[in-house]
């Protein structure tokens, strides 16, 4: 059984900061992906598009923490 271990980032956070300040990263340097959160303040969220994927990738839960544990929503968040 492939058992991924769940990130202790809260899910509700950095779906708001993704919707809030994608554009900016906040969410990656919430999550710990420093140098990416860097790349999206510089590119503008690669003009939004980079941060609209990173939306849809956090609401499926998919979305992964610096050290690649899913920021799920585990209904305690």
């Amino acid at each position: 059984m492939n058992q991924t271990a769940v990130s202790d980032k809260n899910f509700l956070r950095v779906a708001t900061l993704c919707f809030v300040l994608g554009v900016f990263g906040v969410h990656r340097f919430y999550c710990g992906k420093i140098m990416s959160g860097v790349l999206m303040v510089f590119t503008i969220g690669g003009l939004g598009i980079w941060a609209l994927v990173d939306f849809i990738i956090v609401c499926f839960g998919e979305f992964t923490d610096s050290q690649g544990r899913k920021i799920k929503y585990t209904g305690s968040n």
